[in-house]
């Protein structure tokens, strides 16, 4: 049932994350501004209802997918909490700035490490709904 649901929840983060994210919030998600803040939480909103609507049509179509409603509110919580987290900017910077990455930041490098750190949390997810 793990990798149902990882795929699951990949598909919600790939929609939020692309076609569902507007350019307001790309641009100003990191912004510490009011206006930051909101188009953040804006963004992981659409995180958290797109990953409920996957997990929702994965239970009701899936023979393999049964999901327990308090670990997926759960984890719904946690996957957009973490995602307002990383996409603040800032903890990927850190990250690479304290683990030797500093040159690859300016080769376009945080992206990459933004959406690992974004796919780690959907596998804890995952991992929390599978064993529930």
């Amino acid at each position: 049932m793990f990798a149902s649901l990882f795929v699951l929840l990949y598909l919600g983060h790939l929609l939020a994350d692309y076609p569902l994210q507007s350019d307001h919030q790309a641009t100003h998600k990191a912004d510490r501004t009011t206006t930051g803040w909101v188009a953040a939480l804006t963004h992981a909103a659409t995180h958290v209802a797109t990953c409920a609507a996957a997990l929702t049509v994965g239970a009701l179509a899936l023979d393999d997918v049964a999901v327990s409603f308090p670990v997926a509110l759960v984890a719904l919580v946690w996957i957009g909490a973490s995602h307002a987290f990383i996409d603040r900017r800032w903890p990927v910077l850190w990250w690479m700035g304290h683990t030797g990455s500093t040159a690859w930041i300016e080769r376009g490098g945080a992206a990459h490490v933004d959406q690992t750190a974004h796919i780690l949390a959907l596998v804890l997810a995952a991992l929390a709904l599978a064993s529930a």
